[in-house]
């Protein structure tokens, strides 16, 4: 199983399950199977609304010695609406206790935005009334304590990771964005290899069982493209096989979501599929900067914007 290796020498396999869109009941059975089949890197996130059910099958797999703690990779979130100094580091121990869990082994900035806690419906705060830089010092604190291992970020920018960075004592490690052919993420991957920040795609697949509301009627189709379409036929394999090899040569892990066991083990398997510099090239000719997850339902408020979101012009 391949893997990337963290700057303290810790490592996290590069194909991991995701848990995203996973529906009650069947997200334990999902866990219970992917790790039979071998999988070591799960990923979780409070918002969810799973992981009461996820630490059941954590609980049921180390209680009957199927796996030990140690040798999995758990990945948490932390939620939009737990972003002040005094909520993030109960939302972690909530996180644990629902995962059933001592400690994860990476906990995450979900989104960089603010949320009032708990409100119904949902109210923003703007990133000037809770600041990026205090709940990554809480973040900080929750390693320190050893509530995690290690500690990053999703959906960041490279201008707010760099602020991160210059503005705290610790440096993000991981970086989860969206990543695939067509969203291709060069100029992000380039500046975080500089920087020494490890990479996780969501959404490798594009996602094609997310909801409808999500989706927009001209985007493209991962598995109809042509490109994709001769390179597994060439490789013998499967487009999704082809993409999460894609994704491993350039050094980047992938968490793609599925309930399906032979997918699962499909999934996995992308490891032994070797691709050549050419192959590579021709899927990074697909990149047309296409976001299918662009954070507009952030911005029906005063304070977001997908330019200020992104940190696009």
């Amino acid at each position: 199983m391949k893997q990337l290796q963290f700057q303290n020498g810790d490592k996290i396999p590069t194909i991991g399950l995701g848990t995203w869109k996973s529906k009650p009941g069947e997200a334990k059975d999902a866990i219970l199977t992917a790790v039979k089949n071998g999988y070591r890197h799960i990923d979780c996130a409070a918002i969810y609304g799973n992981e009461k059910e996820i630490g059941e099958a954590f609980n049921e797999l180390f209680s009957n010695n199927i796996v030990k703690r140690e040798a999995l990779f758990i990945t948490s979130k932390l939620w939009n609406d737990k972003h002040k100094e005094a909520d993030v580091i109960p939302a972690l121990k909530q996180t644990l206790a629902d995962l059933q869990l001592d400690f994860l082994d990476l906990y995450l900035i979900h989104w960089p935005v603010a949320m009032k806690k708990d409100a119904n419906p949902p109210e923003f705060l703007s990133l000037d009334e809770v600041p990026l830089l205090e709940t990554w010092n809480q973040l900080i604190k929750a390693k320190t304590e050893g509530l995690c291992k290690h500690i990053g970020t999703s959906n960041f920018s490279i201008k707010k990771l760099n602020h991160l960075n210059t503005e705290s004592s610790q440096k993000v490690e991981m970086n989860q964005v969206e990543l695939h052919p067509f969203f291709a993420q060069h100029d992000l991957k380039e500046w975080c290899d500089g920087e020494g920040i490890l990479m996780t795609a969501y959404s490798p697949l594009c996602s094609a069982d997310r909801s409808e509301d999500f989706k927009k009627a001209d985007e493209p189709q991962l598995f109809e493209n042509e490109t994709l379409k001769e390179l597994a036929s060439n490789h013998n394999c499967t487009i999704a096989q082809v993409v999460l090899a894609w994704n491993q040569y350039r050094g980047i892990c992938a968490i793609p979501k599925s309930t399906n066991p032979g997918r699962q083990v499909e999934n996995l398997s992308s490891d032994q599929v070797i691709l050549t510099e050419a192959d590579v090239n021709k899927i990074n000719t697909l990149h047309i900067n296409y976001r299918i997850i662009d954070g507009s339902f952030w911005t029906e408020n005063p304070f977001y914007t997908k330019a200020n979101l992104w940190d696009i012009d």
